[in-house]
């Protein structure tokens, strides 16, 4: 079977939670991740079960509140904020939480970090699949190390990861490469692109330079079985026809390559 296709409520912003539930159900996507963020519904899991029962479209995964402007989402204590991620999780049916690695700052957080995931992963039945970052460039040539233990997942012994197209163009990594470094611990993929440029871009996939085509292809035939969530960046577009051109174009993508072809 193919993997589902679903759409991060983030690819919507700054339309809200809602919004997004609306947008992928219209547009026929098979489901929806859930970004908490600073829009208040997504905070809320009453809210987001009822969304997602109104518009009758699963939750795959619940994006854990890690971002540079999420920091007081759910309060400063990271441990948590992963907790109550994995509880929202359980409440309306996803079996993946998607984080981000410390930042190199939350040195206690960092510190046990590989062997917490693991054990949240043990107490909860909820797989955390950690997300690939990046060095934090200034310029086209120097980098940051900006993330502990570090921003490749596939380094570390997580049983669960994620694979950002955009994020990965940033760090100037193959994905197709990471993919099979982390063999059957890749659990889930955030599709989207980027041109290798310092900024974390988020563009259709196709638009940029990751051979997002190759790359689903990729995981095609080695049966992938995980979610593929579209996580664009639609800010710039001047109307609700163009964002949902941008989401019906992306969602088509995902389909048609990563559709299982017979020889």
């Amino acid at each position: 079977m193919a993997p589902r296709i679903g759409m991060s409520t983030a690819s919507v912003y700054p339309e809200s939670t809602a919004h997004a539930f609306g947008y992928a159900a219209q547009l026929g996507y098979d489901a929806v991740e859930v970004m908490v963020g600073i829009d208040a519904l997504s905070q809320q899991t009453s809210a987001v079960k009822q969304l997602s029962e109104h518009h009758d479209m699963p939750v795959c995964a619940v994006h854990a509140p890690c971002l540079l402007f999420t920091q007081r989402v759910w309060g400063t204590e990271p441990w948590g904020k992963l907790e109550r991620s994995a509880e929202m999780a359980a409440a309306v049916g996803a079996a993946v939480v998607v984080v981000h690695p410390p930042f190199r700052w939350q040195k206690e957080y960092a510190r046990d970090f590989v062997n917490g995931i693991a054990a949240l992963e043990e107490s909860t039945g909820i797989a955390f699949a950690v997300e690939n970052m990046y060095p934090w460039r200034a310029s086209s040539r120097r980098g940051m190390e900006m993330y502990l233990p570090g921003w490749d997942p596939s380094g570390e012994t997580y049983a669960n990861a994620t694979i950002d197209l955009s994020h990965a163009a940033i760090a100037r990594s193959d994905p197709i490469d990471m993919a099979v470094r982390l063999g059957e611990r890749l659990r889930h993929i955030h599709l989207t692109d980027g041109t290798g440029s310092a900024k974390d871009e988020h563009l259709v996939p196709g638009r940029g330079a990751m051979g997002a085509a190759e790359f689903l292809r990729h995981l095609a035939g080695t049966g992938f079985a995980g979610e593929i969530v579209l996580e664009i960046n639609t800010r710039k577009c001047s109307s609700r026809e163009e964002r949902e051109r941008d989401l019906l174009e992306s969602l088509q993508f995902a389909r048609e390559h990563s559709a299982v072809t017979t020889p």
